[in-house]
């Protein structure tokens, strides 16, 4: 018996891929860079409003005023959606991670909604609409400097480049699209596909390493060598978390039913501003933004929270993130859910000690991202990053299975509007159909 080995597809040469592979890394310094420029703006706006404003008015910044700037956050983002040209773009809780090019004049509402959104302390991340903004901009140029790239592939290179500069490794994209390019019914070797895309996620890292941003990286007990029975407790937690995932799932229509109940962007993007605000007020400033620096804070000193603690900050997040999603805020899935996962993991680990700390935290993490990415490499390469130990990833590999088993026929985490709301009531989870779109090719969802 001998492994098969594809066809060669015949537009797929050496010499094409070489030449191609100058305008990909192209594309990825491009697309870090954009990427780089939004979150810096961000950041400057988040510190004028959560240090510079306070500190001059002499309130505190983890009090009431966590609730102004989040009411505040979501007439601005309202306002923008209604004035700016294109409406910032399709509303993010309807969006898989890549989609179709948007028109550029969308992009600047899509930018500023996105901006308001990060440094306000909205509970999403910027991985939708970087995405969207860098794919736009991708094929207005190719379309312009080399029209004969196909507008899938521009949309590709676009798509791995953004996740490179995302997560500071060409790995994740790779991961990603090994899933999504062995979807689509092409022939050749799978990584002459591969090439153009890991080669534009490549120079994205590398663009984002060099402009100091900072590793997704969190330091974490070693787990050494797998015990029996870590099979066993891992896969146990990590099915429990998958339930939680779930009940998000569900949860996931009702709260967007509810929040468009008030029609108008401007209402439901204050309103859903408001209730953020309260949230953040209640769980307090580690419970707000995209996660990831406080993912490290609850990382560096997990010891620091008991079981009682890391519930309530779970539960804030998860509300926060399923409002901050249903209310028309621009931005991704991932991020937030990633910091749910960690949180859980960590309540796992408190309630049982026996299981390593490092187990704890990637089982959390596989449990809520197959839940809302509904891509297994992505998860796994997610739970392996934030633990930081990579010989996690053989019992990662068997752990993820039955979590798999439970995800496999639910529905995607986003929301399918009604194709004719005189016909439909309310917007809908996604269907897992045999002939769903990411049995076509689609990308996961964020």
């Amino acid at each position: 018996m001998s492994l098969a080995i594809p066809d060669t597809d015949p537009n797929v040469t050496p010499k094409r891929l070489a030449v191609l592979a100058v305008p990909a890394i192209l594309i990825g310094v491009l697309s870090a860079l954009v990427l780089w420029t939004l979150e810096q703006a961000a950041d400057l706006l988040g510190g004028v409003l959560y240090k510079a404003l306070p500190g001059a008015l002499g309130v505190d910044p983890s009090g009431w005023w966590i609730i102004v700037v989040l009411t505040a956050t979501g007439l601005a983002v309202g306002i923008t959606l209604t004035l700016l040209p294109g409406h910032g773009g399709p509303d993010s809780a309807t969006t898989e991670l890549m989609g179709p090019p948007l028109p550029l004049r969308t992009l600047p509402g899509l930018a500023l909604a996105t901006i308001l959104s990060l440094a306000g302390g909205v509970s999403l991340g910027p991985e939708n609409p970087i995405i969207a903004i860098n794919a736009a901009v991708v094929v207005a140029i190719l379309a312009r400097l080399i029209p004969k790239v196909p507008v899938q592939l521009a949309i590709l290179l676009a798509g791995a480049s953004t996740i490179g500069a995302l997560f500071g490794t060409p790995v994740a994209a790779a991961l990603l699209f090994t899933g999504i390019l062995a979807a689509l019914k092409a022939g050749g070797s799978l990584w002459d596909r591969l090439f153009l895309p890991v080669a534009a996620a490549g120079a994205a890292a590398v663009t984002m390493h060099l402009l100091g941003a900072p590793p997704f990286a969190f330091d974490l007990p070693d787990y050494g060598a797998p015990q029996a029975i870590d099979f066993v407790t891992g896969s146990l937690l990590t099915c429990a978390i998958v339930l939680v995932g779930l009940v998000m799932l569900y949860a996931f229509p009702l709260a967007y039913r509810a929040m468009h109940a008030l029609r108008h962007p401007i209402l439901i993007t204050t309103f859903g501003g408001l209730i953020l605000g309260i949230l953040g007020f209640l769980g307090g400033p580690i419970t707000m933004f995209k996660g990831l620096t406080q993912m490290g804070e609850l990382l560096k000193d997990p010891g620091a929270y008991d079981a009682g603690q890391l519930a309530v900050i779970a539960g804030i997040k998860i509300l926060a993130l399923l409002i901050a999603a249903s209310a028309l805020f621009r931005g991704g899935r991932i991020f937030p859910a990633t910091f749910v996962g960690v949180a859980l993991g960590l309540l796992g680990n408190a309630l049982f000690p026996s299981i390593p700390i490092g187990l704890a935290v990637a089982c959390g993490v596989i449990g809520i991202l197959v839940v809302v990415t509904r891509d297994g490499w992505l998860a796994l390469f997610i739970a392996a990053a934030v633990a930081g130990d990579i010989t996690l990833l053989p019992i990662l590999c068997v752990i993820i299975l039955p979590a798999w088993l439970l995800v496999t026929a639910a529905p995607e985490f986003r929301i399918v509007p009604p194709a004719d709301p005189a016909t439909a009531d309310a917007p809908r989870a996604a269907p897992a159909t045999k002939q769903s779109k990411r049995a076509r090719g689609g990308a996961p969802t964020s």
